[in-house]
């Protein structure tokens, strides 16, 4: 989701389908494990990064009254539209089947803290205007964007209580070839925004030709922007716009090998806790167990804070849950940078393996360090080395100097 202005989706599923849930991914997870050697000197809040940009980012503490909570049960309208000149032939049911399956995704993705749950309204309802009439293009200002979002919530209208619901999916038919991607709307304070039922919708996604091409994480992918989540694939593409996690995290590349959160973005979110986090901030060395970030237990990441928007981040990742098409596996070390807007490379994956690339895959698939493999930023004074790892995760010695 690229910013448009200058300022600028115990859950309620039924429950057995809770209970059915949480018993896979208990099943999926191995025993905790002990952390060992030494603890970190401060709590985890001293790792915490400050968000500076105004916008999404990845420092702590999001604002709120922006975006909207990142746990619990984020209650979904999903709508379906045609237009005057691209009318439906298909059914809604057989276009929001591409689009629910999300839900599951995300409420794995999150250790089941957070679960969209999507009510489909089961009818297609026209807009006044032609698809080519509203702009969509890479580049959409916020105006024309809430234009279709305000079109379309009219058109639902009568059919859908919206005070019911927290955001909307809206979802075109296949035939609109003119709304051609599944941009993430905003609401932006101050201004009237979309009303309906007396609330306003101030967080939607509104899906486009390109939920053909991509699958279910697209959901994961633009609902996380409403929990304040940027992009970290690059705007400007150049040679790669995946240059900077590759396939690492679904707010970059969104059919990559391994899509599950990056354990900054979980701790961030509030699906890991601070005592799975250790958090290296002054002068000294730890040993620590991680757990692979697809489980849901054990120690998630070890923070090694550089600067005052800056931090080496490490966890481990195995090809298991959703990150079961990983290509590598191993720790994973990447740094983030708080002061660096969306689309610009605020999270940048170090490449153990630079020259190789795995077959099939693409670069940064190799990127893991496995054990007796070391990362050294000498400027920064970090180093990062990989003692041992077995089936469920890596245990390695963060070190500040």
């Amino acid at each position: 989701m690229r910013r448009i202005v200058a300022w600028r989706s115990g859950p309620t599923a039924p429950a057995l389908l809770c209970l059915v849930l949480t018993a896979l991914l208990l099943l999926g997870t191995p025993p905790a494990r002990a952390g060992t050697g030494t603890a970190a000197v401060v709590g985890p809040s001293a790792c915490a990064l400050p968000g500076t940009t105004g916008w999404t980012d990845e420092g702590h503490g999001t604002d709120r009254s922006v975006f909207q909570r990142s746990t619990g049960t984020i209650r979904v309208a999903m709508v379906f539209v045609d237009f005057p000149d691209a009318p439906a032939t298909e059914s809604p049911a057989s276009v929001g089947a591409r689009i629910t399956p999300g839900a599951d995704w995300m409420w794995n993705a999150s250790y089941g803290k957070v679960w969209p749950s999507i009510t489909p309204y089961q009818r297609w309802v026209r807009m006044p205007q032609r698809s080519t009439d509203y702009g969509f293009a890479r580049g959409l200002t916020h105006e024309t964007h809430e234009a279709y979002l305000k079109d379309a919530v009219a058109a639902a209208d009568p059919y859908v209580d919206f005070s019911r619901h927290d955001m909307v999916y809206v979802v075109p038919t296949r035939n609109a070839s003119a709304i051609s991607f599944s941009p993430t709307y905003i609401y932006e304070p101050g201004t009237r925004g979309v009303v309906a039922d007396g609330s306003r919708m101030k967080w939607a996604v509104t899906f486009g030709q390109d939920m053909w091409r991509w699958d279910q994480r697209l959901v994961g992918h633009e609902t996380a922007h409403t929990f304040g989540l940027p992009d970290l694939y690059a705007f400007d593409a150049g040679s790669d716009a995946h240059r900077f996690t590759g396939g690492w995290d679904v707010m970059g590349l969104i059919g990559g090998a391994g899509p599950q959160y990056f354990g900054w973005h979980s701790w961030k979110l509030g699906w890991t806790d601070d005592d799975q986090v250790l958090c290296r901030a002054s002068r000294g060395s730890d040993t620590v167990r991680l757990t692979a970030v697809a489980y849901h237990t054990g120690t998630k990441i070890a923070v090694i804070r550089t600067g005052p928007t800056t931090a080496y981040v490490v966890e481990s990742r195995r090809a298991v849950n959703t990150d079961a098409g990983a290509r590598s596996t191993g720790a994973l070390v990447y740094k983030v940078d708080s002061s660096v807007p969306t689309g610009e490379g605020p999270v940048r994956v170090m490449d153990a393996h630079p020259h190789t690339t795995p077959a099939g895959g693409r670069p940064l698939d190799d990127a893991p360090f496995r054990a007796g493999q070391s990362f050294t930023d000498h400027f920064a004074g970090v180093r990062v080395e990989v003692l041992s790892s077995d089936g469920s995760g890596d245990t390695v010695r963060v070190t500040k100097r």
